[in-house]
């Protein structure tokens, strides 16, 4: 696996960073959202953060939440500190398939390997074949172990990408037990890329603080039902002496936009702090789910 800081003889500027080994979704996502790009493979997500802050790639690929196993929580923390902006968003719908050696058969495997999250997610097709499930660190690396150990009693859950990286060949597919498996990615840079306020669909994410005050949530988020502006994600977390949080927030429309504009005004007066993270524009997945 390629270290986050290792030459790759590809230049920083055309090459987007992401967790993971080689195959792994968020592999799968950077090839989907940016084929001109190299994607730089990282031990982890402080890595792939710190590959774009330090200037070893242009972006990264990052996964904040996923339509079964909820938000990544790890992400979560490290987006209001980790220095980056928001600049897009990408959905990867998530086809799981059981992959092994050529030859393999489904009635010889002894073992299924996958991330914690791919084994709960593929619970029913496992228990219809009687298969004993194996959590690992991650899918990519499943497929990669499976294919290195030259086994055919051993098969892992991953992408097809995997397979095709790990000469493996799918034995099953599209076993994920729900049909709206879903993963969101966001996409991160050093700068951020304003997309502009005439543009028509506009994400805005930020991060507050209220004041420790009776009902200050609820005050500090009037002024978006007041102002019609939809609030697609809310999430909350605390700091060390648990009497005060901070809040992360999806929110429709541009900051120069007169609703979001008032809204956020409003949002200021009730709150210790308010950052924006990113202004982008929205994914057209979200127009295809309305």
């Amino acid at each position: 696996m390629t270290e986050p800081h290792e030459p790759t003889g590809v230049s920083p500027e055309r090459t987007i960073a992401f967790q993971g080994r080689p195959g792994a979704y968020s592999h799968l996502a950077c090839r989907e959202a940016f084929p001109e790009l190299v994607a730089l493979p990282c031990h982890s997500f402080e890595d792939a953060f710190g590959a774009v802050r330090e200037g070893a790639a242009r972006l990264a690929m990052i996964p904040v939440d996923n339509t079964v196993a909820g938000r990544v929580a790890d992400v979560h923390h490290l987006l209001p500190r980790g220095g980056l902006h928001i600049v897009g968003e990408h959905f990867v719908r998530v086809n799981h398939h059981l992959l092994g050696l050529p030859g393999a058969t489904i009635e010889g495997l002894r073992a299924v390997e996958s991330h914690v999250h791919a084994v709960g997610q593929c619970r029913r097709f496992l228990r219809r074949h009687h298969l004993q499930a194996v959590v690992v660190a991650d899918t990519a690396g499943a497929a990669q172990d499976v294919a290195a150990a030259g086994d055919p009693t051993r098969a892992a859950i991953a992408s097809r990408l995997a397979g095709e990286l790990y000469g493996l060949v799918s034995l099953a597919e599209n076993i994920e037990d729900a049909e709206h498996n879903t993963t969101r990615f966001l996409v991160l840079s050093r700068t951020p890329q304003d997309p502009g306020e005439t543009v028509p669909d506009v994400m805005t994410t930020i991060t507050f603080t209220v004041r420790n005050r009776p009902a200050a949530l609820y005050k500090a988020l009037g002024g978006f039902a007041t102002c019609g502006v939809n609030m697609v994600k809310l999430e909350s977390y605390i700091d060390g002496s648990f009497t005060q949080a901070q809040f992360y927030a999806d929110v429709m429309g541009h900051p120069r936009h007169e609703s979001l504009r008032l809204a956020l005004e409003e949002l200021r007066f009730f709150s210790h702090s308010v950052e924006i993270l990113g202004v982008y524009p929205a994914h057209p997945f979200r127009a295809e789910i309305a």
